[in-house]
């Protein structure tokens, strides 16, 4: 019924008109790109579908109130939807990404491993982990997720400058800036890594 040529805001009115085979196609057309974000960000491929299902509930629910203000962004405005879905979700289970390797799940900071770790080189690499981990808490929610994107996610700037609906100068800048907080909380603590 709808092609490629129409525009986000077209099918946006079209399906706030009542054509539900709008939004579908709305949802078909960005599907991949959303999902994908979440998924980075969370490492959990169940944890994503979950929170893919939420972002479009919120997404329509946000169309029917007539809260999308037309401005030619509409994937923007749903990956910022879906990038605060997660960030809520870390927050209220207070807990990192994960990364899964070819072995299992591994926690995030100790995906870093060396081949031959002994028991005590491991309790104090399991130590420094938790301690980074508690430093990386410690940082603005926008220094956090840019330095979890980058040196975890392993995204470019301008795949973060994309996922946080900022530019890539911005995504520079709070990356600097979590790197400096956390050299700062370091040495305060008299810290060395």
């Amino acid at each position: 019924m709808f092609n490629q040529s129409i525009s986000d805001e077209q099918l946006i009115k079209s399906y706030v008109s009542g054509q539900e085979d709008s939004l579908r196609l709305l949802i078909e057309r960005h599907q991949q790109k959303i999902f994908t974000s979440i998924l980075l960000l969370t490492k959990d491929r169940v944890l994503a579908e979950d929170i893919f299902q939420d972002t479009f509930i919120k997404i329509i629910q946000a169309l029917r109130k007539g809260y999308y203000v037309e401005n030619g962004k509409f994937l923007g405005w749903a990956l910022r939807i879906a990038k605060n879905l997660v960030l809520d979700y870390f927050r209220k289970t207070a807990r990192m990404p994960k990364i899964t390797d070819s072995d299992g799940e591994e926690d995030l900071l100790s995906s870093l491993k060396f081949a031959d770790d002994n028991i005590e080189e491991s309790i104090c690499r399991t130590e420094m982990d938790d301690f980074v981990k508690s430093l990386i808490e410690k940082l603005p929610d926008e220094q956090k997720e840019v330095l979890v994107l980058r040196h975890y996610g392993e995204l470019s700037f301008k795949e973060i400058a994309e996922i946080t609906g900022t530019n890539v100068n911005t995504a520079l800048g709070r990356m600097r800036y979590a790197l400096i907080n956390l050299k700062k909380m370091m040495d305060k603590q008299q810290i060395m890594l």
